[in-house]
């Protein structure tokens, strides 16, 4: 319906974008004409065409329309003199460039960073194939950010720029996840240790960008070229014109920029896989934030993710990264003068080493094989906590399943039990299971994407009993859950359950008005009784005590390790049954996972009948992935 004002029509359909800069006394900004005439219009364009108002169309009439694309999106173009900043002409809110940040300013420039990591987060994830292909560097440089605008956001409106800073500096600290979210950590603390006052001028923002370059390269044990490093010292070099704030955050983007399409140059693995960097290119979204809060320079869009989807594919035929397994992160209560020793035991237990804090608090990060040697080494410093293990070869598709995982009720309603049970799982049907046995709370994790302490600190508050049993379900998430007793006022004990069929087989020895210690006894004792037997895929070659593996092969796990090797899942699924079943045993307990199907577990039956006729024989839907089917005897 068309809108009347003051005996005029405006019709919104119609109204045009313009530049009033030529309007006497009015700001520039940006505006829309009312509906007009041919000749109208013509004016508008004649006082366009004296200033400065880009005009990409081809034509004069679509001049205004075309101005507001992003310059690097449009085909065909005719471009205009090179020493023009386009991007700082086109009519926008506002025209004008702040001089100064303030605290207000830098709230907003963080905030504006995690929202354009949240949008392009699977694209960066995509794009990770160094130091193993565990895409996962868009997630945790999000949840990194996150960290620090809910620590940001619990400032209120009215706040200091020391407010702010401290709060950046905690929250990139302690909400720090994986190698690239503890440098972008360490460079976020570097950038703002020098902001004083109640603004930061050109001159300070230069400085920082420095003081964030060195402060990240001290933190990394052995710095490697073409990655985030890289980018943060170009961006840092290229902010030295400091005669204005817009100078400097032009000339940082734009140096971050050709950084980046410079790093498959600096690492073979990059250009192998024809990408560039992503802990690289969720840096220059940094400096795209700041652009855009200090120069108003439009954000930029998110690529199509269905553009990278064949990189997921390309890892398998990428040389081999590297042999090490697993990620071990922790914050760590430490003297300062103790955490060089950590370093250099560190050094010999792993790579992408980074240690980053200061004043007794320190977030530390190793890629390593031997998870207990490197929690061992922070003992000698000091106190580690929110002890994270992640098994890398293994992560992408896990974290998938716990990014999208239903997230099932974690307090039934009904009193709590003298003693509860928290359980640690991977798919739905594991954790519905879980639950019908007795478990209370539940968190989503595995091999993989193990839980940090917190969430499992959460999930024994929130069960309501003053003592509770935790079921890790993993070996590599037993050290976590060890942790939990020390920071909770309730009584924790933690039986050592080190996979699904383990947790299940304890769970039948559960009672509820028992004391936890009973409890403890008699659910390890039970979990004792079971041989548990797992099916996945190999993802790189190597040799065994059985015979050689193949990238691609199906693998049968047991206590031992590697015991049965085939190219088939039915086959894999026999020779592992006959490794782990003994004539004592009585029930065989089969948990179908992702990539099993009716016709295999029919005839996994058939052949458990016919060679085991003592057995009893259940199964259940788990949905966990990696394993498509678990066994678990008794």
């Amino acid at each position: 319906m068309p809108v009347r004002r003051a005996g005029l029509v405006t019709l919104p359909e119609r109204r045009q974008p313009v530049q009033t800069f030529m309007r006497t006394g009015v700001a520039p900004t940006r505006a829309r004409t009312r509906w007009m005439f041919g000749f109208q219009r013509r004016l508008v364009r004649r006082c366009e065409c004296e200033t400065f108002m880009p005009k990409d169309g081809f034509l004069p009439q679509i001049s205004q329309t075309d101005a507001m694309l992003n310059y690097s999106f449009v085909t065909g173009a005719a471009r205009c003199d090179a020493s023009i900043n386009r991007m700082t002409i086109v009519a926008s809110l506002p025209m004008t460039s702040l001089t100064t940040l303030s605290a207000a300013d830098l709230t907003r420039a963080v905030t504006t960073y995690a929202g354009l990591l949240r949008a392009q987060r699977d694209v960066i994830n995509r794009l990770n194939v160094y130091p193993v292909p565990d895409g996962d560097t868009g997630t945790n440089m999000t949840l990194t950010l996150e960290s620090v605008v809910a620590d940001v956001n619990a400032l209120g409106a009215e706040v200091t720029m020391s407010e702010v800073c401290r709060a950046i500096a905690q929250g990139s600290l302690m909400g720090a996840r994986g190698n690239s979210g503890v440098i972008l950590s360490q460079m976020l603390r570097g950038l703002i240790q020098g902001f004083g006052g109640d603004s930061v001028d050109a001159t300070q923002l230069a400085a920082g960008l420095v003081r964030a370059d060195v402060l990240a390269r001290q933190a990394v044990a052995r710095p490697v070229e073409g990655t985030i490093l890289s980018v943060a010292r170009a961006a840092a070099e290229g902010a030295q014109d400091v005669s204005t704030l817009e100078s400097v955050v032009h000339g940082a983007r734009d140096a971050a920029r050709v950084a980046l399409a410079k790093t498959p140059d600096q690492l073979a693995v990059l250009k192998q896989a024809g990408v560039v960097d992503s802990g690289g290119t969720g840096l220059v979204l940094w400096f795209e934030a700041l652009c855009h809060v200090v120069a108003g320079d439009p954000l930029p869009p998110t690529p199509e993710l269905e553009s990278i989807s064949a990189l997921v594919e390309l890892h398998e035929n990428l040389e081999e990264p590297g042999s090490l397994k697993y990620e071990v992160m922790f914050l760590l209560d430490a003297d300062d003068q103790k955490v060089p020793a950590l370093r250099a035991a560190w050094d010999s237990l792993g790579e992408s080493i980074v240690i980053v804090g200061g004043e007794g608090l320190y977030n530390c990060h190793i890629h390593s094989n031997d998870v207990g040697a490197s929690i061992e080494a922070a003992l000698d410093a000091g106190r580690p906590r929110q002890i994270r293990v992640t098994d890398l070869s293994e992560q992408v598709i896990e974290e998938r399943w716990v990014r999208e995982a239903n997230v099932l009720p974690e307090v039934p309603e009904t009193p709590a039990p003298t003693t509860a049970v928290v359980a640690v799982v991977v798919g739905e049907g594991v954790g519905r299971i879980f639950q019908t046995l007795g478990v209370r709370a539940l968190v989503t994790g595995g091999q993989s994407m193990n839980p940090s302490t917190a969430e499992i600190v959460h999930a024994v508050s929130t069960t309501g009993s003053r003592e509770v049993i935790i079921l890790p379900n993993n070996r590599n998430i037993r050290a976590v859950a060890e942790q939990v007793n020390a920071l909770v006022d309730v009584e924790v004990r933690v039986v050592a359950t080190d996979s699904i069929v383990e947790g299940f087989a304890a769970l039948l020895s559960y009672d509820p008005d028992a004391s936890v210690d009973e409890n403890h006894r008699a659910m390890t004792d039970s979990a004792l009784h079971v041989t548990a037997g797992e099916v996945t895929r190999a993802v790189r070659d190597t040799l065994t005590d059985v015979g050689p593996v193949r990238t691609g092969d199906w693998i049968g796990l047991g206590v031992g390790g590697v015991l049965a090797i085939s190219d088939t899942l039915e086959g894999v699924n026999e020779e592992l049954l006959g490794h782990l079943v003994k004539n004592q045993h009585e029930l065989l307990t089969i948990i179908e996972g992702e990539g099993s199907s009716n016709e295999v577990t029919r005839a996994l039956r058939e052949f458990a009948t016919a060679h085991f006729p003592q057995l009893g024989i259940e199964v259940h839907h788990g949905g966990q992935p990696l394993y498509p089917y678990l066994f678990g005897v008794e």
